[in-house]
């Protein structure tokens, strides 16, 4: 029936809630957050939706074979081999690489035959979302595609549902049509096809926007009918501001400090070990701070939790062993009985993170690139006496953000290190302006506005 059918559907990889299998067999549910979840809490109730994502591990799967589900969420039951080749072997190994520029080109990629057939599977698991959306959607409803995951799903959906609304959008970079054009010609075209199946596509940034428009004139003559918007998603400062004054963050805050010890000034991060978020170069410039200036030796601690990620790759576990290597070296050489350079955390604490948050004299913000980065938005928020923010222009947050922060080169450990000395130096008055700037400037879209406005701009084309 048309009534049972929803009128607003969100469609992502990794939906809004999670199941993992008890020893005693039961299924438990672990719900998340984000902007997606804020969004569609905002939409009038009643207004039937709907949000469709993958089965991702063995609880999920068995959660969609008993019948076990939240009201609103549909989960897809995706043959594990073609999720896995679609997720690890393309969107996480190829079209995250592309769009952060993180391949060493003289050995990778390599399109070959194995390419070819994870990609039959990436095409295989966007075909599965399109039909599943085609199957929920009342007529002329307002679809949400979400990221680089499902691409190809607009176009898909496009094709079995022509009298749908539809809207993608990116929550990475785009890489500038040099880059993009490392993709074989055929699936570069491919890819944009599908994309532009949307009637709106959404990015973070004018950058990214543009970028894609770039790619769009160079491989297929143009973005056609499909119009492109710019929503820079932000933080949520009422919950982050009550979240953060919780006991359990106030026990965390305690063990930080006491780790910290009296009188000394931090340098927070927070991030997960993700190749693009450039954790080892800024080891490597709080290791020169401490080489080149060694009267911060003993004033200073860096606070580095860095949460590991994308594990099943073997190059992102390289890279996590190279974070707690560093550490360990800079601790070993520069460490003494009563000073603990680095204080490490690997696993993942959001407590831990916001008791970080709030003692923060530095926050260090240094990616690669990256499509916006929620962190440099909610330190200042959190923040208790104010925070300097050390930021990568290569972030999406620096458009917003840049003329409040210390702005660096993420490749340049010496100029990082420079900045992290500045702003350790930074008068406190200086600190607290910039951080009542910094709060404003990243609380002006938070998620819940983020997501309607992206649903208001998609019903009135």
């Amino acid at each position: 029936m048309v009534n049972d059918l929803a009128q607003i559907l969100v469609a992502s990889n990794r939906g809004p809630v999670s199941y993992t299998t008890t020893g005693a067999g039961e299924l438990e549910a672990r719900r998340g957050g984000g902007g997606l979840v804020s969004g569609l809490s905002a939409i009038d109730s009643g207004e039937q939706s709907l949000w469709v994502c993958a089965a991702l591990g063995d609880g999920d799967r068995e959660a969609v074979r008993r019948g076990v589900g939240e009201p609103g969420v549909r989960m897809l039951d995706i043959d594990p081999a073609v999720h896995s080749a679609a997720y690890n072997g393309i969107a996480n190994s190829v079209l995250w690489f592309v769009h952060h520029m993180l391949y060493q080109t003289p050995l990778e990629p390599v399109f070959d035959q194995e390419f070819r057939s994870q990609w039959d599977s990436y095409r295989a698991y966007n075909r599965a979302f399109a039909e599943a959306l085609a199957e929920a959607a009342a007529p002329e409803a307002a679809v949400l595609v979400q990221d680089y995951h499902l691409a190809l799903t607009p176009g898909m959906l496009r094709e079995l549902r022509p009298d749908l609304r539809i809207g993608h959008f990116s929550h990475t970079p785009w890489a500038p049509p040099e880059y993009f054009g490392l993709l074989p010609d055929d699936i570069a075209g491919e890819l944009l096809r599908g994309m532009l199946g949307a009637d709106r596509l959404g990015f973070l940034t004018e950058r990214w926007a543009d970028a894609f428009t770039d790619c769009c004139d160079r491989v297929v003559g143009g973005t056609g009918r499909t119009e492109t918007g710019v929503h820079g998603l932000g933080a949520d400062a009422d919950f982050l501001r009550e979240r953060a004054h919780r006991p359990d963050v106030g026990t965390r805050l305690a063990e930080l400090r006491e780790a910290v010890g009296p009188d000394r000034r931090t340098v927070v991060r927070v991030d997960r070990t993700e190749l693009s978020k450039n954790i080892v170069r800024g080891l490597l410039a709080y290791r020169e701070l401490l080489e080149t200036r060694p009267e911060w030796r003993e004033r200073v601690v860096h606070i580095a939790l860095a949460y590991p990620s994308r594990q099943d790759l073997a190059v992102y576990r390289d890279y996590t062993a190279e974070v707690s290597r560093l550490a360990a070296e800079i601790n070993d050489t520069y460490g003494t009985p009563g000073w603990t350079p680095v204080v490490v955390h690997v696993k993942d604490d959001f407590a831990r993170s916001l008791a970080a948050y709030r003692m923060a004299d530095v926050a260090l913000v240094n990616p690669i690139r990256d499509g916006m980065n929620l962190v440099a938005k909610e330190v200042p928020v959190v923040s208790d006496a104010g925070c300097a923010l050390v930021l990568s222009r290569e972030a999406g947050a620096h458009a917003e953000l840049g003329e409040f922060a210390i702005t660096v080169n993420p490749y340049d450990v010496t100029a990082t290190a420079d900045a992290l000395h500045r702003a350790l130096t930074m008068p406190p008055a200086e600190r607290a302006d910039r951080t009542k700037h910094l709060a404003a400037a990243a609380t002006a879209l938070p998620p819940r506005r983020w997501f309607l406005d992206q649903l208001e701009a998609l019903r009135s084309l």
